[in-house]
């Protein structure tokens, strides 16, 4: 008689090898994390957008625009977030995208969706250590080269991460709860000051500078709204980061919805508020924003003069490294499942002893990711800053956009193929959400491909996707261990 295993090998095309208790033994990890510290893992991996990032689609659709694409974007996320809360009650399981994917479609589009969500894990931190290396030039003036500060960045916060699970969720609710007091101050400052028509519709339809304000609410039009989105989404992604600490929550079928859904209510309430009033403080404007890496420093500058603002941008920073210290969190765990699972090589699922914390795999993300910032850096050594920030934002923006394909039809999967799984939270939008989460992505998807400012990033994507599936289809489905996220999805019935 067949194990379930080599049942699905036989059905899939995948193979498993046997691997005895030691084998876990050396992945395992810890349980610390409660709502609250779920909750700071989700603002804190979402908060850096507030700072920086979405300021360059202004310069795609204007204020107007990027204010009708922050909504767009923001009942996305609520769909989302939605079917991701259910699918992490339901099943409980670390492996984030690619153990919702591999119990709702098989092997082969679990390893999809997980690479996809490698891709963006890999690349947003690389988008953040980018920006936080603007704002500390700014900061600091030109004397240190940028390569130095993203170095620093990554060495530091790696180094934090791997003390263990306990000081990386003390270390993200702290800084999350400061930069969320610098922009409640920021916003609190700037709201008497904001003048709409006079700085923030200072955008013509050509995209250049109406000195004296008061233009169109939407300079480029509808398509400009559609231009914006792809920005738009830096004001929420990563939020659903969330299921990737499910083995390293005390209770994940009672927080983790509840950890999502107030960290999405906390981050709308956020992402309206910087996106009204930033663009509208006088002296700055969105031209001038939209060309920035810097904005809220800059909107600080425009609020106090000397000592103050630059005091106030390095307490700003506490946004970017918030982000930073908890998307290294996310893509250690996210390619920890994957190796321990056999789809990566193995190897980079080992946990370092009592610390319980993947080492390998946060070392390997890191380092591919500050590779491909030093590459891009060399790449368009003439190109203006932002556009090295742009397009690594692009290529993020693009690996997300997919994953987030993946989730819904994996929600929607689950609910036509296993209507008797077990779910403690239930999406009040059900497939609805599901496939409002599919065509906002894949409208977000059409609008990338056809900015040629972007397009190479986003080729080169592609072809990061291609190789990953021929190392899938050409050797890891020949050596896939039962893992928790394989063995959930062989115990459901057919």
């Amino acid at each position: 008689m067949q194990t379930p295993a080599q049942h699905d090998a036989r059905r899939s095309g995948v193979t498993y090898d046997i691997v005895d208790a030691a084998y876990f033994k050396k992945r395992g990890l810890r349980r610390y994390a409660g709502i609250w510290s779920l909750w700071a893992l989700g603002v804190g991996a979402v908060i850096s957008g507030h700072f920086s990032g979405w300021n360059l689609g202004l310069a795609s659709g204007g204020w107007g625009g990027m204010m009708i694409a922050g909504g767009v974007m923001a009942v996305m996320f609520l769909c989302l977030s939605f079917c991701i809360a259910e699918m992490s009650a339901a099943l409980p399981l670390g492996g984030g995208s690619y153990a919702f994917a591999r119990v709702a479609l098989g092997p082969f589009w679990g390893f999809v969706s997980g690479l996809c969500e490698h891709i963006e894990y890999v690349l947003t931190p690389a988008v953040i250590c980018y920006f936080i290396g603007a704002y500390l030039g700014a900061i600091f003036g030109p004397g240190v080269p940028e390569i130095v500060w993203w170095v620093g960045t990554y060495a530091v916060f790696v180094a934090l991460n791997m003390v263990g699970v306990a000081l990386t969720f003390r270390i993200t609710l702290g800084i999350t709860l400061a930069s969320l007091a610098v922009l409640i101050v920021f916003c609190g400052m700037g709201l008497p000051q904001i003048d709409i028509g006079r700085w923030a519709l200072n955008i013509a339809a050509d995209g250049s500078l109406l000195p004296g304000g008061h233009g169109p609410f939407l300079p480029m039009g509808w398509g400009g709204v559609l231009a914006s989105l792809p920005f738009a989404v830096w004001l929420y992604l990563a939020i659903e980061e969330l299921p990737l600490a499910a083995e390293e929550t005390i209770d994940p079928v009672r927080d983790m919805p509840k950890g999502i859904l107030l960290a999405l209510a906390t981050l709308i309430l956020s992402g309206f508020a910087i996106m009204a009033i930033n663009p509208a403080l006088p002296g700055v404007g969105s031209w001038q924003l939209a060309r920035s890496g810097e904005p809220v420093l800059l909107g600080f500058r425009a609020l106090m003069h000397g000592v103050g603002a630059e005091v106030l941008g390095l307490v700003a920073l506490s946004g970017l490294i918030a982000s930073f210290h908890a998307i290294l969190f996310a893509q250690g765990r996210q390619i920890f499942a994957l190796s321990r699972s056999g789809y990566l090589p193995r190897g980079l699922s080992l946990t370092n002893g009592a610390r319980k914390t993947p080492v390998l795999a946060m070392l390997a993300g890191a380092g591919l990711g500050l590779a491909i910032m030093i590459a891009l850096r060399l790449t368009l050594a003439e190109a203006a800053g932002t556009v090295i920030g742009g397009v690594l934002l692009q290529m993020a923006v693009f690996g997300a956009m997919l994953s987030y394909i993946s989730r819904a039809a994996a929600f929607l999967a689950l609910r036509r193929d296993r209507p008797d799984l077990p779910r403690p939270f239930k999406s009040p939008v059900g497939r609805s959400g599901a496939w409002i989460t599919i065509v906002i992505s894949l409208l977000t998807l059409v609008c990338q491909v056809q900015d040629p400012a972007f397009l190479d990033g986003t080729v080169w994507v592609v072809i990061w996707l291609m190789l990953g599936t021929g190392y899938f289809l050409l050797f890891a489905r020949h050596r896939l261990v039962l893992s928790p996220e394989e063995q959930a999805a062989l115990a459901l019935p057919e």
